[in-house]
């Protein structure tokens, strides 16, 4: 199997230092998609939709590790019950307001996202496709409340050189 980024998103979160850890932290937050111009053809569409569903690298991510200490927590948890960086393949997933389209840029909201993050790919989100009738469970989140609104980022994930 093999990638290749298909754009790169960019932020005014320079630093890993204070970023939100999810969108909801980052309401309002604007940002850009710049995806490569032969890929433009592909937007085609996508502005009928008010939010879409970006996949991208953790490029910045430190090693993969199969237990971590979360954001919002101080247990170790299992990585696939985290929504943590370091993971065996570091692709992150985020929800963005889609504010408009101007060619091959796509100026969007919400942004959780480190500046210069290499795309993977855009999708709509489209809630008919996601809508869980039966009650959610959150397991250990739900613990967490809406602290998740006022989480910012540190050091803990990051790719030491």
């Amino acid at each position: 199997m093999e990638l290749q980024p298909i754009g790169v998103i960019r932020t005014p979160h320079k630093t890993l230092e204070q970023m939100p850890i999810q969108p909801i932290g980052a309401t309002g937050v604007p940002g850009r998609i710049e995806l490569d111009p032969d890929l433009a053809d592909g937007l085609c569409d996508l502005a009928g939709f008010s939010h879409i569903i970006v996949l991208y690298h953790f490029h910045r991510a430190g090693k993969p590790a199969l237990t971590v200490i979360p954001f919002l927590d101080n247990k170790p948890r299992g990585v696939f019950a985290t929504r943590a960086p370091s993971r065996p393949n570091p692709i992150g997933l985020s929800i963005l307001k889609l504010n408009s389209l101007q060619g091959a840029v796509l100026n969007v909201e919400n942004v959780d996202i480190l500046d210069g993050t290499p795309l993977l790919d855009i999708k709509p989100y489209a809630p008919v496709f996601v809508h869980q009738p039966e009650p959610i469970r959150s397991g250990w989140l739900e613990r967490s409340g809406d602290a998740v609104k006022v989480a910012r980022s540190d050091q803990r994930f990051i790719k030491k050189s």
